[in-house]
């Protein structure tokens, strides 16, 4: 039976979408691990290698999308679409929840531990990546993928948030405080 690897990029970001993945290796590849060890170049190389060398599925939860439904939901939708994708399978989604999604075994540091789930961390962090480095625009997307570096916070105060900043994150440094 084949293990169907998955995980997450974006879980914890500002602004963009969340990039939920899952693969099957049709071969061992070497030098997998968790997708945020490697150098963006090995990144892309491994992706390339993964791509050709086993089933896959890239899944985007949008901004919206988590504002509205929350995250819990956004990935026990994905996890079940991930289940009816593959077919008579085993599962592994690194972490340690599986979001009310029966048949899916959890396991913490699995992108490093596993090759499927270190392909599936490859593959969602390349694909998220390469989709917020392609928003070229004043938020400068391309140097944080929406995170909460020093620059993004120094953007939102001076531009306020974008089309797609995550409203129902708060971010306690915009938060009046009581020295302000």
């Amino acid at each position: 039976m084949s293990l169907v690897g998955i995980d997450e990029a974006g879980r914890g970001a500002l602004a963009g979408p969340l990039c939920v993945c899952a693969c099957v290796l049709n071969k061992d590849l070497k030098g997998l691990k968790d997708s945020k060890l490697l150098s963006p170049k090995a990144r892309q190389e491994l992706f390339e290698l993964i791509s050709i060398n086993s089933s896959y599925l890239i899944l985007f939860c949008s901004n919206s999308m988590i504002d509205e439904l929350g995250l819990s939901v956004c990935f026990k939708r994905a996890l079940s679409v991930i289940k009816r994708h593959f077919d008579s399978c085993e599962f592994l989604f690194d972490g340690n929840t599986n979001f009310g999604v029966s048949g899916i075994k959890t396991m913490i540091k699995a992108d490093n531990k596993i090759s499927e789930v270190s392909a599936a961390s490859i593959l969602a962090k390349v694909s998220r990546d390469k989709f917020m480095s392609s928003l070229n625009d004043k938020y400068e997307f391309k140097k944080h993928k929406g995170y909460a570096s020093a620059l993004h916070i120094e953007l939102i105060k001076r531009y306020g948030f974008s089309s797609l900043h995550r409203k129902s994150f708060v971010l306690k440094s915009l938060e009046p405080s009581l020295f302000n």
